[in-house]
């Protein structure tokens, strides 16, 4: 591991142990020869709207059942505790990884009923061409896991845009816009799928942007996202699965990346429920 990687990884431990990260996000179209990832089980959605149809339920209905539904689970999900892993990869010019960056967390609350998020695997890793440093990372968790609850909600233009086919669930596609954007707060350009029997979200993806358009930096320039989310306890929808592909430029040469983020090991706490996490 070089001295800068070492350094870079160091102060990305002290961020995480200060509680930097509680959120998150998800991932854009390929860019190049990159493998799809190994590990993991994902629920597989299209990526995009196919032929607009009416459907059975007037779109307005179908929004205010999501958006209600998501307020609900950003509440249900301060009661869970669960495991996230964010991994970073480097691939060569042939596709193959040259180099990945991963840490582990643990979502838990302490005695006074407060969120936190506490190590459990150090970061470990290298990566020849991306030097991370705490600030770069810190980008990755403003944006909110569950956007589209009422009063955030109010803030978009929601459009419905079809129906599709995924897996074994029938979805609504809602094409989302904001109403207006400004240079302090993040809003949402993309899509967002809805189960059609429980009228809830099981993916997002697009990107976020200001004024000044979308949220990266170009030491962490990951722009699209892409959320997965799997039904816990048979009543909640909560992110499973985050992954966004980018390309870092260099002076001479580009270089693919992917993010991925995952939350597994979802547990009801056995003590009072903390502050939305």
């Amino acid at each position: 591991m070089t001295l800068k990687t070492r350094i870079a990884l160091t102060a990305i431990l002290i961020s995480i142990s200060l509680g930097i990260g509680a959120a998150s996000l998800a991932a854009q179209a390929k860019q190049g020869p990159l493998p799809p990832p190994a590990e993991g089980k994902v629920i597989k959605i299209p990526a995009g709207p196919g032929k607009v149809e009416a459907p059975p339920v007037p779109p307005e209905e179908i929004i205010r059942a999501f958006t209600q539904k998501e307020e609900v689970f950003l509440q249900a999900r301060a009661g869970y505790s669960f495991q996230k892993t964010v991994r970073i990869v480097e691939y060569g010019e042939d596709g193959k990884s040259v180099g990945e960056f991963q840490y582990t967390t643990e979502g838990k609350i302490n005695s006074d009923g407060n969120y936190y998020e506490r190590i459990v695997k150090r970061p470990d890793g290298e990566l020849p061409d991306l030097v991370l440093q705490p600030e770069d990372l810190e980008i990755l968790w403003r944006a909110p896991l569950f956007p589209f609850i009422p009063t955030q909600a109010a803030k978009y233009v929601l459009t419905y845009s079809g129906k599709q086919q995924v897996d074994e669930l029938n979805t609504y596609v809602f094409q989302v816009k904001p109403r207006q954007v400004d240079r302090a707060h993040a809003y949402l350009d993309g899509l967002v799928w809805v189960d059609d029997r429980d009228l809830s979200i099981v993916k997002v993806y697009g990107k976020w942007i200001t004024e000044t358009g979308a949220v990266s930096t170009p030491e962490v320039p990951f722009t699209f996202f892409e959320t997965y989310r799997e039904n816990v306890d048979g009543k909640y929808w909560f992110p499973a699965y985050v992954r966004s592909d980018a390309m870092l430029k260099l002076r001479n040469r580009e270089v693919p990346l992917r993010l991925t983020i995952r939350w597994t090991d979802y547990k009801p706490f056995t003590a009072p429920p903390a502050k939305n996490p």
